[in-house]
C-alpha cells in the first residue's frame, strides 16, 4: 500500500483518488479551495441554483466507467442523468433556426435540409461520416492511453480524410476546421456550426486542424447530457465515492512545492510549513499547476480563452418544449475571431453566444420563475465591462424574446472567477488534446521526468473538458498501478 497525496480537487484529481483508493492505497486530497470540484461550481441565491462551469456533460461512459470500477453503486444510481434532446437549438446570424436532434443522423439530416434547404443535411451527414473515422483513428492515443513516446506522429499526421477540393487548377485538401467549412460544407451557416464547436473549446477555427472535426462527432454520436440538479451534482457523486472509498481530503491546504531526492518525488510541503511524505505525487499539470520538472517535449500551451458567464433569475415560468441549450452564431465571425485570436486578444463586441435553460425544477424557487445561463469564450486575464456583459444579453434576446423584461437580477462570472477557483492564470481552459497541427494541441503527458510524479486534469493528457479530465484519472491510476508498461483500458 502507497502513500499518494494528490493536489488539488478537480475532477480529474478526483477521479484519480477515487481509482487509487480502490486499488489499496492510502490517497490523501490537498486542495487549497474550501471545497471540490475544480471549474465545477455553483453559485445559489434566493432558491434559483446555476452551473458556474460545465453546463451539460458529453461522453457519459467516462463516468460511468469510473463509479463500475470504484464501487458496487453505478453512476445512475447516484446521479439523474438525462439526455438532452434536441441536442441544440442554432439560431443563426441570417435569423434561420434548426433545432438539431440528439444522437440521431437521420434526424439531424432532415432538420437540417428543411432549415437550411436541400443538399445541407446531406454534406452535414457526409461531413460526420469523415469525423467518425478521424474519431476511430484517434480515439485510442487522444482519449484512452497514456501518451505516446512518439508523440511527433500524433503531432504530424492530419487523421481526417479530407474530400480533395480543386482550387486555381491546384487540388488541395482541407488542413484547419474553416477550410472543411468553407471547402465542404459549402454554407455558412452549416460552417458557423461547424466552427462555433471549435470556438467554445477556446479554439481558433482558422488555426484548429481538421481533426477538430471529432468535436462535433462526439456530441453527435454519443449525446448531450445533463445531471438533474446540475453538473455539481456529479462533482458531489464523485467526491462522496472518494470519501467512500477512505480518501482524505485536506481544504484550505496550499501545496507549494513538491519535494524530491535522489530523482524521485517525496512528498509535497504545504504553505505553512508542513512537509507531508509520500511515495507517489499527483499533481495538476500546464497552466494550472506547480511547474513540473520534465513533462516531456510537447511545447506548454500559451494563450488560451476564458469563459463569461452571465447568471439570470427570471421572472416567469419556462415555456414549455424550450431547448435546453440554445447557440446564438455572431453576424461577425471574423470579428470575433480577430477580437479573440488577434495580436491584442479583446472581449469580441459581438460573440457567439450558448443560452442554458434546463428546466431543472431543482433549480428554482418555483414553477413561476426560470434560470438561465448565459456563456462565451473571451481572452483569458479579460477586464469585464458593463458592455460585454450587456453584448450577452443582447444576443440572447434573440433567442429569448422579452428576455431584459424578465430579469430579476443577475450575477456575472468572470475570467478571474475561473482563475481564482482553478488556479489557472487569468481564469484559462484547458480544450480537449487533439491530433495534427505540430502537437500544438496535445498535452503534457501524465508521466513526468521525476520519478514518482505524475498529472491528472485538464491541463495534462488527454486535455480539456469533462470527459478527458476524467480519463486523466483512468490514466494516472495506471501508469502508478501497472506501471510503464500500462497502456490503457482494453
Amino acid at each position: 500500500m502507497a502513500r499518494i497525496a494528490v493536489i488539488g480537487a478537480g475532477l480529474g484529481a478526483l477521479a484519480t483518488a477515487a481509482r487509487l483508493a480502490v486499488a489499496g492505497h492510502r490517497v490523501a486530497v490537498y486542495e487549497r479551495t474550501q471545497t471540490y470540484g475544480g471549474a465545477v461550481r455553483r453559485f445559489e441565491r434566493d432558491g434559483f441554483g446555476f452551473d458556474t462551469g460545465p453546463g451539460l456533460l458529453p461522453l457519459p461512459a467516462v463516468y460511468r466507467d469510473l463509479f463500475v470500477k470504484t464501487g458496487k453503486e453505478p453512476l445512475e444510481a447516484c446521479v439523474e442523468l438525462v439526455q438532452v434532446d434536441p441536442s441544440a437549438r442554432h439560431v443563426f446570424a441570417d435569423g434561420t433556426e434548426v433545432s438539431l436532434p440528439n444522437a440521431s443522423r437521420a434526424g439531424v439530416v432532415s432538420a437540417l435540409d428543411e432549415a437550411l434547404g436541400p443538399g445541407a443535411g446531406l454534406r452535414w451527414g457526409d461531413f460526420l461520416v469523415r469525423a467518425r473515422e478521424a474519431w476511430d483513428r484517434t480515439r485510442r492515443p487522444l482519449l484512452e492511453e497514456p501518451l505516446w513516446p512518439n508523440w511527433r506522429v500524433l503531432a504530424d499526421r492530419e487523421p481526417y480524410p479530407a474530400v480533395p477540393h480543386k482550387r486555381l487548377l491546384r487540388t488541395r485538401r482541407a488542413g484547419t476546421l474553416a477550410e472543411v467549412g468553407a471547402w465542404e460544407l459549402r454554407d455558412p451557416r452549416l460552417a458557423a456550426l461547424l466552427e462555433g464547436h471549435a470556438l467554445a473549446c477556446g479554439l481558433d477555427p482558422r488555426l484548429a486542424p481538421a481533426s477538430a472535426a471529432v468535436l462535433p462527432y462526439m456530441e453527435h454520436a454519443f449525446g448531450m447530457w445533463y445531471v438533474r440538479g446540475g453538473l455539481r451534482e456529479l462533482a458531489r457523486a464523485v467526491y462522496e465515492r472518494c470519501v467512500a472509498r477512505r480518501v482524505a481530503f485536506v481544504f484550505g491546504a496550499e501545496v507549494t512545492r513538491v519535494l524530491e531526492k535522489d530523482g524521485r518525488a517525496t512528498g509535497v510541503e504545504l504553505a505553512g510549513g508542513e512537509v507531508v511524505d509520500a511515495d507517489f505525487v499527483v499533481a495538476p499539470g500546464g497552466a494550472a499547476g506547480l511547474p513540473v520538472r520534465g513533462e516531456g517535449e510537447v511545447p506548454p500551451r500559451q494563450g488560451l480563452p476564458s469563459r463569461l458567464t452571465v447568471l439570470l433569475a427570471l421572472r416567469g415560468a419556462r415555456p414549455e418544449g424550450t431547448a435546453h441549450r440554445t447557440v446564438v452564431h455572431t453576424g461577425d465571425r471574423e470579428g470575433e475571431l480577430e477580437s479573440l485570436f488577434g495580436t491584442v486578444p479583446a472581449v469580441p463586441a459581438r460573440p457567439t453566444v450558448t443560452v442554458l435553460r434546463p428546466g431543472d425544477p431543482a433549480l428554482v424557487p418555483d414553477a413561476d420563475h426560470e434560470a438561465v445561463t448565459l456563456g462565451a469564450t473571451v481572452p483569458a486575464g479579460a477586464e469585464i465591462r458593463e458592455e460585454h456583459v450587456e453584448a450577452l444579453v443582447a444576443a440572447a434576446e434573440r433567442a429569448v424574446p422579452g428576455l431584459r423584461d424578465r430579469v430579476l437580477w443577475r450575477e456575472v462570472r468572470t475570467p478571474a472567477d475561473i482563475a481564482a477557483e482553478t488556479g489557472a492564470p487569468g481564469g484559462a481552459v484547458p480544450p480537449p488534446a487533439l491530433a495534427a497541427a505540430g502537437g500544438r494541441l496535445l498535452h503534457p503527458a501524465n508521466s513526468t521526468g521525476l520519478q514518482g510524479l505524475f498529472t491528472a486534469g485538464g491541463w495534462s493528457h488527454p486535455g480539456g473538458g469533462l470527459p478527458h479530465a476524467g480519463m486523466s484519472g483512468a490514466l494516472v491510476a495506471g501508469l502508478i498501478v501497472e506501471g510503464p508498461e500500462f497502456r490503457g483500458s482494453q
